[in-house]
């Protein structure tokens, strides 16, 4: 798994990217809240849109090249868009780096759960690594975009064209040797799978609104510097990586489908608790909560998603790690619209409410029948 989850890391990264800049486009160029929510927009929909093709595809044919050139891609967008000129093109790379996210996800979760078998727990190490991919970009970025501008975005490159190279070759020597297939003759349970992904979408529309709003709530209305701002977006998706983990030995321990809702209802207390502390300071712990229980249902829904389709393990991938994962920043712009009218503030006590949707769909999940992996 250490393979996967370093190339999880990597591409997750350039994601996190997204929002670790939004406050610097927003403060160098004087965006609108609405303006720069439409910069999450462009990621979602270069990753959200393609992700139920390329699962196909992905499930039909191994295509070693995929992962490797979508890593790449998701770099050289992300990194090259603080240094566009225009809104629009800053939008067009940062679509061009979602479609690299859309390319990335699909074979790579498909070929870790090969490798993880029918453990929650293993699976979880995959999926941290995009959490800490996350949680690294703030805490790298922020610094170099503070001090250098937003232009900074364009030294992050290096790192996906040579993971992207290095995963490129492993997959090469494997693919030359092995063939890994998912096998179970179990049978595809779409209705359960939809409910599922409503959940996923329902959560990710939570988790890009904290990623995207965060920041910008302790420099606007905590009155926090951007270093303590990109600090506190660092702690929360710190506390996403403890709440990946968490999540997927909860999973093994007491069920998916009851560590799911756990996860939904837990985000509830500790969002209000954030929002209750006026201390740029004393919040920076309750911000750390509210990451952690946003992500314990992540890794046990990337599992339970293929548990759910035993026979297309790329299509599933490509919805769970992707599309649903994505699809909360087509919400953004309207939490762009009330931050603009009513503050940051308002934007959370939405967020915080929420949950209760997710909560009520997760009571239509089951726990999957078991599920036979191959390796021939």
């Amino acid at each position: 798994m250490r393979l996967w989850a370093t190339a999880h890391m990597v591409d997750d990264f350039y994601q996190g990217l997204v929002p670790a800049a939004v406050p610097f486009f927003v403060l160098e160029r004087h965006y609108s809240y609405t303006a720069a929510s439409g910069l999450a927009l462009a990621a979602t929909l270069g990753s959200a849109l393609p992700q139920i093709l390329i699962g196909a595809i992905a499930d039909k044919r191994r295509m070693v090249w995929m992962s490797p050139l979508g890593l790449a891609l998701a770099g050289i967008g992300a990194g090259l868009s603080g240094v566009a000129g225009t809104y629009a093109a800053v939008w067009t790379l940062l679509l061009l780096s979602g479609f690299g996210v859309a390319m990335f996800h699909p074979p790579a979760g498909r070929d870790a759960r090969v490798v993880a078998g029918d453990s929650a727990g293993a699976m979880s190490y995959f999926a941290a690594g995009g959490s800490v991919g996350f949680f690294l970009a703030p805490a790298l970025a922020t610094p170099a975009l503070d001090a250098w501008g937003v232009g900074a975005t364009a030294v992050f490159i290096p790192p996906a064209v040579l993971m992207a190279w290095v995963l490129w070759r492993a997959q090469r020597r494997v693919h030359a040797h092995t063939r890994a297939a998912m096998g179970s003759g179990g049978r595809d349970r779409w209705g359960m799978f939809g409910t599922l992904t409503a959940v996923e979408v329902v959560r990710s529309t939570i988790s890009f609104g904290i990623n995207t709003f965060v920041a910008l709530y302790w420099i606007r209305h905590l009155g926090a510097t951007s270093g303590l701002a990109g600090f506190a977006l660092t702690l929360q998706l710190v506390g996403g990586v403890a709440g990946t983990l968490l999540g997927g030995r909860l999973g093994d321990r007491f069920g998916m489908v009851r560590t799911v809702q756990i996860g939904n209802l837990a985000v509830i207390p500790a969002l209000f608790a954030m929002l209750a502390c006026q201390s740029a300071i004393a919040a920076l712990p309750l911000v750390f909560l509210v990451g952690l229980a946003t992500n314990i249902p992540f890794a046990v829904l990337v599992k339970l998603g293929q548990d759910y389709l035993p026979n297309r393990p790329g299509t599933a991938a490509g919805v769970t790690l992707g599309l649903a994962v994505s699809a909360g920043g087509l919400f953004m712009p309207i939490l762009g619209w009330i931050a603009d009218r009513h503050g940051t503030p308002a934007v959370f006590v939405v967020l915080g409410l929420i949950p209760l949707v997710a909560l009520a769909l997760s009571t239509g999940l089951r726990e999957p029948e078991p599920l036979v992996v191959a390796t021939t």
